[in-house]
């Protein structure tokens, strides 16, 4: 899960080495959480405007997640 959350943010910034991903084990009900950070100037790129670029990554990881039977969740830091 976490390869295809950096290839979907890859694209969206400049600095690609700032890109940092850490998994959180599963919580009681399941749900793996995704800590995701980038550089301060690329995250409004990884928001966008009123949080639909978010709203679409965490889209694209729930439907990946579905397909191998597993919840997550993504979290912007």
């Amino acid at each position: 899960m976490k390869d295809l959350l950096y290839a979907v943010v890859e694209d969206l910034v400049d600095d690609k080495n700032s890109i940092k991903i850490t998994e959180d084990e599963p919580n009681e009900e399941g749900v793996i959480v995704l800590h995701l950070s980038v550089a301060p100037e690329d995250m409004g790129r990884v928001i966008g405007k009123q949080g639909r670029i978010a709203k679409a990554i965490r889209t694209i990881m729930r439907a990946g997640a579905a397909r191998s039977n597993l919840k997550v969740a993504v979290e912007i830091d």
